[in-house]
């Protein structure tokens, strides 16, 4: 078995501390896992590398036991300890950790005062009204665990386009390399980039289909084979995703991908067309026939999808705006917009360092996004408000404006363009912002975050509102506050709050971490056409969070969004320009706006 990388062992160690929390043991012992994930997390050099040197001791917080467990976990991809650990632990405990606001000491509480060791135990003693009777949880605490319950069920068998991305990549590019296989993609929600996936679907061509479904069942990866045919197979990768492969002639390529590409409403819409048009379509071919059919003679020959949609009459669409949400008027029109590139994306705006509860200092910080080939990265960290983030006080403000400074001036004497820019993810307050203007016009960047939600829609939509027509706030951040497959959405009533964005010239966040992608990508198109600019934000709280760009990116792209959408597409002196504008040209550090 190969063995883990940094992110993996990280996972495992941090899982490790809540496992042992679980179990009642040692405090210090739970938070010596903790720590060393967090230090595994922030290595600025190649774990393995450590590892392969004996270098681990060299890591505060790694004792030798830690050193050895790390050891065998880089090396053998396996901990005899972890398995055991797990396995003395009812899979049902760990299971009711997945519901919102329910953590080790709870679900340790629940188990033994109630003996409850499943999510269905729980269900019933919520029901039954015995949760409520304990001490420290309460009827408003027993009604949250059950809306998470539901929660929970609603979204069992999605997953975040992260963790499904990724294993799809790697089992494409290996069926693409088999010698049977002509065309190669994958189709679905992946490919139209959905925030959520069900399951992941792969289309290939061949004329030695039994070969290439041999090919797909053996994958490394694979848990589990579901069904497998002459043309078809159905298996379960690693994380419990399903994977469903179809293989068809070369001559029925083009058709297969655009059918399992979907969407259902995109595909009826497609297949109307064809018929009005006096054909059939389907996912064998577009046929000259007025019934349905399979006949090759009849085919219309299309080599590409973009020949099947011009032979409808229509302008290619791109996967990731078949929704039918307008794409075909679009279409016809030859009006699709030439949508935002995530390699035209020069930094991020709404990111975190050390001084609050990132992991990196800010030089660490300058010297990979430079690397990284950005031109700019705004250091947010968060308000004091977020004291459970360790926020800034005004006065660690002041000293950081001043620490980013004498960054910026060092990159200058090295002859680098690059650029730190200050900033605060302020939070919004009850009664307002976190910090006062003077504070706020001090910084390049501000984004407003609103963390701790009022019970109300209509309050939370006067806070979210009221931030946007403070004169120093540039960006609304994760406006909806939802955490994918976890949390639901803020009550808000986004339309207004966009609507408020439009008329003082505030920014909208696309918050670009995976577990967000939060301004949701169906409203984005209302807030375009209203004016409203985006940024696309890593939200990073560590080097790796910069390949958030990416998914923030597909999010845009599925919201209409072009380049000129986007401000931090913007060259430096351009964005510096743009970030005064809501200021009346104004921009710390930049008096003259250049």
């Amino acid at each position: 078995m190969p063995g883990m990388d940094k992110d993996q062992v990280a996972a495992v160690l941090s899982e490790i501390g809540v496992l042992l929390e679980l179990k009642g043991e040692n405090p210090f012992k739970v938070r010596a896992y903790a720590n060393a994930a967090r230090a595994i997390e922030s290595l600025t050099e190649p774990l393995e590398t450590l590892v392969a040197e004996a270098r681990l001791s060299s890591i505060p917080g790694i004792g030798d036991a830690l050193q050895e467990k790390i050891t065998q976990l880089v090396t053998t991809g396996r901990l005899a300890y972890y398995d055991e650990l797990k396995a003395s632990i009812p899979e049902g405990l760990v299971a009711m950790l997945q519901i919102p606001g329910l953590g080790p000491k709870k679900v340790k509480a629940l188990h033994g005062l109630l003996g409850v060791d499943s999510v269905s135990a729980l269900e019933t003693a919520c029901r039954e009204g015995r949760v409520a009777g304990l001490a420290g949880f309460g009827e408003k605490t027993q009604a949250r665990i059950l809306e998470g319950i539901q929660f929970r069920r609603q979204y069992a068998t999605r997953h975040r386009l992260d963790e499904v991305v990724p294993p799809s990549e790697a089992l494409r590019q290996a069926l693409r390399e088999h010698p049977a296989v002509i065309r190669c993609d994958v189709a679905g929600s992946v490919r139209r980039f959905k925030e959520a996936i069900g399951d992941v679907d792969f289309v290939v061509s061949s004329r030695r289909p039994e070969e290439v479904i041999g090919a797909f069942v053996q994958q490394p990866g694979i848990q589990s084979v579901i069904a497998r045919g002459e043309t078809k197979a159905s298996v379960i990768l690693e994380g419990g995703i399903q994977a469903d492969l179809r293989v068809v002639t070369d001559e029925e390529y083009p058709f297969a991908l655009a059918y399992f590409t979907g969407s259902k409403e995109h595909n009826i819409v497609l297949r109307q067309r064809a018929i009005d048009r006096g054909l059939r379509l389907n996912e064998y071919g577009l046929f000259r026939s007025a019934e349905e059919t399979r006949d090759p003679a009849l085919r219309v020959n299309c080599r590409t999808e973009e020949d099947l949609y011009a032979a409808l009459g229509l302008a290619y669409v791109p996967p990731e705006l078949r929704e039918d949400r307008g794409e075909f008027a679009a279409a016809e029109g030859r009006t699709l917009p030439k949508l935002v590139e995530w390699t035209a994306l020069r930094g991020s705006l709404h990111n975190h360092s050390d001084w609050s509860d990132g992991r990196h200092s800010l030089e660490e910080i300058a010297a990979r996004m430079a690397d990284l080939g950005c031109d700019y990265w705004a250091i947010t960290d968060h308000s004091r408000a977020s004291f459970q983030a360790n926020g800034l006080t005004p006065a660690r403000v002041h000293r950081q404006i001043a620490a980013i400074r004498k960054v910026n001036e060092t990159l200058a004497q090295s002859g680098s363009e690059f650029r730190l820019l200050t900033g605060a993810e302020v939070d919004i307050v009850k009664d307002g912002l976190d910090y006062p203007d003077e504070l706020l016009a001090e910084l390049e960047v501000v984004v407003a975050s609103l963390h701790v939600p009022a019970s109300s829609e209509a309050e939370n939509t006067r806070r979210l509102i009221r931030a946007a027509e403070n004169p120093w706030v540039q960006m609304l951040g994760h406006p909806s506050g939802r955490l994918l497959l976890r949390r639901e959405a803020y009550k808000v009533d986004l339309r207004a709050v966009i609507d408020a964005c439009a008329a003082t010239g505030t920014w909208i966040e696309l918050n670009a971490n995976p577990y967000r992608l939060d301004l949701d990508w169906r409203l984005w198109p209302y807030a375009r056409d209203k004016g409203v600019r985006c940024a696309i934000n890593c939200d990073a709280h560590r080097h790796e969070d910069a390949r958030y760009l990416y998914w923030g990116a597909g999010i845009a792209r599925k919201g209409w969004l072009t380049r000129e959408d986007v401000v931090n597409t913007l060259p430096l002196g351009q964005l510096r320009q743009a970030l005064g504008l809501k200021r009346g040209g104004r921009v710390p550090g930049n008096p003259a706006g250049a």
